[in-house]
């Protein structure tokens, strides 16, 4: 009897700390995690470079994958400052008015009451056995690109990391677009009609080289995530447009390192995984002034004098960029489809921010297969348009196969401007008219 009540002790109280409403101070320390002070590690000091030589010294701020390639000396980082990355005031008020609104259904992939804003603002805990889909779901309804953006023009190199010889690269632009979940660029909270009711699309356009030109991905993301997303190819050779299947969002795409899946860090549904809240941590992770940084003055041209960031390392598979001391979220996704791919993907998210500047996918072993970054530039120190939008612009990725010795790596132009991306690009009548 007595280990009944226990058990039922127990269950009540787990029930409890996940059900208790986030409170305005939730908020102000979840947007605001540096208001007070910044976080510090023993010997680490900003400008200081973290090589083979001194590592094993800042092991336990290092993710395991970074610390490898420095350790054999693949790379080496440079420490930068701390600093806030305010998002928009908009997106605040948003998570302020609904926090008393925000559930999550009987099963993953269910949420109700989220208008606008973060769903799950209160600080993760261990003992929430569902804390690590709160965060998924902080991630999905996140300010990454704002309520739309464009990347144009983007760069993707494919890299022998052995020798560094260049393969191939590839131009494209980028467009994002929230349908819902809106807070800053009108209409908000959503664009009407919506008759499929969508939350998000991203649409891709290939400009270079040649024999791809004019390739196109459409992405249509529900707001229901237990429907499976609408997704479209156009092949330019062929003219036509073509739905892909599920399978096919696991592919190497154009015959990168990346996934379909593994944009953003990741672009998938919550339903489609299991998410588990391994800890909070500070880390360091890159994220950074962009005009501060080593730029590509040598290729690339811009006509607004625009320079992208530039890489080196081994294989020039990384970003020349600094890496700051922040306080991180480490989530676990494991598919729920047992054909996937991968067996697990471990990210590394932003707490303040929710972006997720570090990634490692592990294959279906068990064993580290590839290792994701994607810089954060600070909107107030780079293009001129995007200063003051309070969006971390995503500047600069790179996936390493670390298997195969080869990675992919990306230079973005990323601007905040609604101008960019209507509404009517996220359709396939665009993908047809675009491809003629």
């Amino acid at each position: 009897m007595l280990k009944k009540l226990l058990l039922l002790v127990a269950v009540t109280t787990t029930i409890s700390l996940s059900a208790v409403a986030a409170s305005l101070q939730d908020v102000e320390n979840s947007f605001y995690p540096y208001k007070n002070s910044t976080p510090t590690f023993d010997g680490l000091t900003v400008g200081m470079i973290i090589n083979k030589d001194n590592v094993e010294q800042f092991k336990a701020i290092l993710d395991p994958a970074m610390y490898q390639f420095i350790k054999t000396g693949d790379t080496e980082i440079k420490v930068g400052e701390t600093t806030s990355f305010d998002l928009h005031s908009s997106y605040v008020e948003a998570t302020k008015a609904n926090l008393a609104n925000v559930k999550l259904g009987d099963k993953p992939g269910e949420i109700s009451g989220s208008i606008a804003g973060r769903p799950f603002p209160e600080e993760p805990s261990l003992d929430d056995s569902r804390a690590g889909e709160k965060l998924a779901w902080n991630y999905k309804y996140g300010y990454n690109w704002g309520d739309s953006a464009a990347i144009q023009p983007f760069y993707w190199k494919f890299r022998n990391m052995k020798n560094g010889k260049l393969e191939r690269t590839l131009k494209f632009n980028f467009h994002f677009l929230n349908f819902t979940h809106r807070t800053q660029q009108a209409p908000v909270p959503a664009i009407t009609p919506n008759p499929s009711n969508l939350f998000r699309g991203i649409y891709v356009q290939v400009l270079e080289p040649f024999d791809v030109k004019n390739t196109q991905l459409l992405i249509q993301r529900f707001e229901d995530d237990l429907k499976r997303d609408n997704a479209y190819l156009y092949l330019g050779f062929q003219r036509r447009v073509r739905r892909l299947s599920s399978g096919q969002v696991t592919d190497s795409f154009l015959g990168s390192d990346v996934m379909i899946e593994d944009f953003e860090g990741y672009n998938g549904r919550i339903s489609d995984m299991t998410w588990t809240f391994k800890g909070t941590k500070n880390m360091l992770v890159p994220m950074y002034n962009h005009n501060e940084m080593i730029l590509d003055s040598e290729t690339h041209k811009d006509d607004e004098g625009y320079q992208v960031v530039s890489f080196g390392g081994k294989g020039s598979c990384f970003p020349n960029v600094t890496y700051q001391l922040r306080k991180v979220y480490e989530v676990e996704s494991a598919s729920v489809d047992p054909n996937h791919p991968i067996s697990k993907r471990s990210h590394f998210i932003d707490a303040q921010t929710f972006t997720i500047p570090r990634n490692i996918t592990y294959d279906r072993k068990g064993d580290m297969w590839k290792s994701w970054s994607i810089g954060q530039a600070h909107p107030d120190h780079h293009l001129p348009k995007n200063k003051g939008t309070g969006v971390a612009i995503d500047d600069a990725f790179t996936m390493i196969d670390i298997q195969a010795q080869h990675c992919t790596t990306g230079q973005f132009k990323g601007i905040v401007d609604p101008t960019l991306t209507p509404a009517s690009k996220m359709t396939v009548q665009n993908l047809r008219s675009s491809g003629r």
